[in-house]
């Protein structure tokens, strides 16, 4: 396989278009193949509050969405993580690690850690955030509280 292997991971619970954003972002650099990161149930409950979907039903809901905006035709692969540095540390195969503004800090550790096994740093590709129709980030945090929906619409 040649091209730039890519690789993203989240919780991705529930999902919403700030994530589609993020898998799009992926899977347009992918053209050596995507490797999503689905957090396992311990993991995803680990420092949240609310309540999390089961990997299960969050890895379905991933690969539906990839279906939906894949117009490259990628080869992707859905794993479960359980761990924050994970995928990305453990394979040198991959080039570029997909982040949000959030976890951008989180690319030195995880270079580090590569550094650490023999493998090159990974580039950080940034995807923006997807705002609500109210002006801040969509996240599933505010989705879980009621007051937006996937798509970023203010509930009532």
């Amino acid at each position: 396989m040649t091209g730039t292997r890519v690789a993203v991971a989240g919780t991705f619970g529930p999902l919403h278009d700030g994530h589609r954003r993020l898998l799009r972002t992926a899977l347009k650099y992918a053209d050596g193949g995507l490797v999503v990161g689905v957090t396992s149930d311990a993991f995803a409950r680990d420092d949240r509050t609310r309540e999390v979907p089961p990997v299960e039903s969050r890895r379905a809901a991933v690969a539906a969405a990839i279906d939906d905006i894949d117009e490259w035709g990628r080869t992707v692969e859905i794993r479960e993580l359980r761990d924050e540095l994970g995928i990305v540390t453990l394979e040198a195969g991959i080039d570029a690690l997909v982040i949000s503004p959030e976890t951008a800090a989180e690319l030195p550790a995880v270079n580090d850690r590569r550094r650490e096994r023999g493998f090159e740093p990974v580039e950080g590709i940034v995807a923006p955030y997807v705002l609500a129709a109210d002006g801040e980030r969509i996240s599933s945090t505010r989705i879980a509280r009621g007051e937006i929906d996937e798509h970023g619409r203010v509930l009532d």
